[in-house]
């Protein structure tokens, strides 16, 4: 089950940082470029997010593969690819990975996707490298938040 927009620190304990909304807008670009929507994502064999399913195949040189056909029609290459890049760095496991807003807002409007930093494993994902060894840790169940929505008809 997916975590939607929360940041792995208030997820797992409720802890609110300046970082919570980076992350969200990260899951919301890598949502935009792929197509996908996190929430009802899942692709056992590489990961169970949408960050994760991307990173695998960012990291196995298949980044153009994780861009909807409809983005690809419609913009350059380069930029859908710095989208995705970006993405991986407002969904870092740790807030102090992840970059500020206002650093977000000049990697966008820079041309060069190569003055980015290099980015980590985002959280969630299934594989993780991390030294940090989460298996003393409780799980965390969570559940599918859904919204429905009534409209009234007059008579």
């Amino acid at each position: 089950m997916s975590n939607g927009y929360m940041s792995p620190e208030y997820a797992r304990y409720g802890h609110f940082s300046e970082k919570l909304d980076v992350f969200s807008f990260g899951v919301l670009l890598l949502e935009i470029v792929s197509g996908k929507k996190n929430a009802a994502f899942y692709h056992f064999e590489h990961s169970p997010t949408l960050a994760g399913w991307a990173w695998e195949m960012w990291k196995d040189g298949r980044g153009t593969e994780v861009i909807d056909e409809s983005v690809r029609e419609t913009c350059r290459l380069d930029e859908a690819l710095k989208c995705i890049h970006l993405g991986f760095l407002c969904v870092q496991e740790a807030p102090a990975d992840r970059p500020t807003m206002s650093s977000i807002i000049r990697m966008l409007q820079g041309n060069e996707s190569t003055s980015l930093p290099p980015s980590k494993e985002p959280a969630f994902s299934t594989h993780r490298n991390s030294s940090h060894d989460h298996s003393s840790e409780t799980p965390t169940i969570f559940s599918q938040n859904t919204v429905t929505t009534s409209l009234p008809e007059g008579r």
